[in-house]
């Protein structure tokens, strides 16, 4: 009988996500076949990395094959709604298809577009009926998984840091330029409390969830910290690094609405800026509890993310 570090782990994906999912499973022993388009993603003597197109059924049931566990981490091509809704949903459909013939639980890292109430802390239990727009999008994924026969969990998090994260308001748009010393402009308020998800604790937890059956067929959240305003965390980047405290200056709302008449990358930003206009708070309590598992501190997040920018540069 194959046991549970012998069977295999499946990731589809090499983005920070999935790069870091693939890694912390190889080093924890797990035979890991990571689908990629190209092939590409973190090297490591148990990590096999395959040339998949999982919206290819044929292709992603051979892949498969004898894993316990997929752990999918693609996301859209562009960031609209319009590309999420072409080619999310069909690949989500082909991916819990494949799994369920093998009997393997699907685990997806997700957000927080589709709770309806962002303006209140949200945790597990907050109502997700966004409905129109990127978040319109989400709400109808998660609606699809829990209909699904297949096994899966959704695990939310908030905007995203730590290594391998580039394009991100904590990743390239924050870390490279306190390392060089140069101003930083944050959206909306930078006094605004707005919660942070380190990708490595994210990871952990999808990895925990895969294997936890109490956690299957729910949302969960990824352990998070308290919420810190931008101005804390690049404060806290910048102790980190040993630099200077950055100066730092927000982009008004209604600049990024007014750009968006124009361009449609800019009105796909303004879509969410509620997010950095109010408080924008999550709350992992309980997912911490069930999968024992609780957020890196703060100032052990932010020397392993600055140690990782340096290493690019």
């Amino acid at each position: 009988m194959t046991t549970a570090m012998e069977s295999i782990k499946v990731v589809t994906g090499a983005g920070p996500v999935g790069a870091t999912v693939a890694t912390q499973l190889a080093e924890a022993g797990h035979r890991v076949r990571l689908l990629t388009r190209s092939g590409s993603g973190p090297i490591h003597p148990l990590i096999e990395r395959l040339r998949v197109d999982v919206s290819h059924p044929a292709q992603l049931r051979s892949a498969t094959e004898g894993a316990s566990a997929v752990f999918h981490c693609i996301h859209g091509s562009k960031y609209t709604a319009k590309a999420w809704r072409d080619e999310l949903p069909r690949a989500e459909r082909t991916v819990l298809e494949a799994a369920a013939e093998v009997g393997a639980v699907v685990v997806f890292p997700e957000s927080l577009y589709s709770y309806s109430s962002p303006e209140n802390v949200m945790a597990e239990h907050s109502p997700r009926l966004a409905r129109y727009g990127k978040r319109g999008v989400r709400t109808m994924l998660l609606a699809a998984r829990a209909a699904s026969h297949t096994r899966t969990v959704s695990v939310v998090a908030s905007d995203f840091f730590g290594p391998h994260v580039h394009t991100a308001h904590a990743g390239d748009r924050m870390v490279p330029l306190i390392l060089a010393g140069k101003r930083i402009q944050v959206l909306g308020r930078a006094g605004v409390l707005h919660s942070f998800t380190y990708v490595p604790d994210l990871a952990a937890a999808m990895i925990r969830a895969a294997d936890t059956p109490e956690a299957w067929d729910r949302v969960l959240h990824a352990p998070t910290l308290p919420a810190l305003t931008q101005r804390e965390l690049a404060d806290a980047f910048a102790e980190a690094a040993g630099t200077p405290t950055p100066a730092l200056g927000a982009v008004p709302s209604w600049i990024i609405k007014a750009a968006g008449i124009v361009s449609p990358p800019m009105r796909e930003l303004a879509e969410l800026l509620y997010q950095f206009q109010r408080p924008f708070i999550m709350d992992s309590t309980a997912s911490e509890e069930l999968l024992d598992l609780a957020p890196t501190p703060l100032d052990i997040a932010t020397q392993a993310t600055i140690r990782w920018w340096r290493k690019q540069s």
